[in-house]
């Protein structure tokens, strides 16, 4: 399989959809893969991984009851993933087979033979197709903790085929925001250069976020960090909501609590107000928990 096919066949997984709704359930099954691959381990025992999986789709994803089965057997479909025993998945009887029902068969999966072969001719393939794979799913805030999380081996391999955003999204809503952060008011300069201080997508770009005011935040590189991971959102009467989920004690209180159900800082111009669409879906797609009381 030439490197070309590899590279559309990833690019053309089947991901579940419903609307503007997330599923990261297979990207991020082939991003821990993909790791694991570099790692000298091209074999995934489902029991032994479920966990990582599991925590890998409640970090960066919505979901608060994780389902690591999912991805592990409906990746088959897309011609890229093979079991130690697919008679034992072909053949099982009503839905998926669950996560019990893994374990119990000691049932592992692995690229598919091809995919497989293309990886050891040119390693860089796997590089490319993992920043890929973040590119048209998750947000730039995110690839280094994914990377970190699924233990991608940085040392000997070159990374930089990450993609660059347009700048013009960014200067406009720092404008809008009047260089400071929505939430803090973070707006620190090194001389003429603002400090730490980002633009965040409301609705994220990979799910089809425009690059417009109304979809945008200014926020310190902390408070985006936070926004694009789930621990607040900020709801329709642009009150910061902070998650039940998050916990801790030193800088619990000073960067989330004490902003809890507080209004943003307002844009220059009403007319840069968040949109209510982009809002509601930060909170049903990215929000990780319930609001705190």
């Amino acid at each position: 399989m030439i490197r070309a096919e590899v590279l559309d066949k990833f690019r053309n997984i089947n991901v579940w959809k419903s609307g503007d709704k997330r599923a990261p359930h297979k990207p991020l099954l082939i991003l821990l893969a993909l790791a694991e691959y570099l790692r000298g381990n091209k074999t995934l025992l489902f029991s032994r991984y479920e966990e990582k999986l599991n925590n890998l789709l409640f970090e960066y994803g919505s979901i608060l009851k994780p389902r690591s089965y999912y991805p592990f057997v409906r990746l088959a479909s897309d011609d890229l993933w093979t079991f130690n025993h697919p008679a034992l998945i072909h053949n099982y009887r009503g839905a998926d087979p669950g996560s019990k029902y893994l374990r119990d068969q000691q049932i592992s999966g692995e690229f598919a033979g091809l995919i497989q072969a293309a990886f050891d001719r040119d390693t860089s393939l796997i590089i490319e197709i993992t920043f890929e794979i973040l590119d048209a799913h998750f947000p730039p805030s995110l690839h280094d903790d994914i990377l970190n999380a699924i233990g991608f081996p940085s040392e000997g391999f070159v990374t930089t085929t990450k993609k660059r955003r347009d700048p013009a999204f960014r200067e406009k809503i720092l404008i809008a925001y009047e260089y400071q952060c929505a939430i803090c008011g973070f707006n620190v300069r090194l001389g003429n250069q603002p400090l730490a201080l980002e633009a965040a997508h409301i609705k994220w770009h990979q799910a089809g976020g425009p690059d417009t005011e109304q979809n945008g935040f200014a926020l310190c590189s902390l408070h985006h960090k936070l926004f694009d991971l789930g621990a607040f959102t900020i709801n329709e009467n642009h009150h910061l909501i902070v998650s039940d989920k998050v916990n801790g004690t030193n800088g619990k209180q000073e960067w989330l609590l004490r902003f809890h159900q507080k209004q943003i800082i307002f844009p220059q111009n009403i007319e840069y107000l968040p949109h209510l669409d982009f809002l509601l879906w930060h909170v049903h797609e990215v929000f990780k928990g319930y609001g705190r009381k």
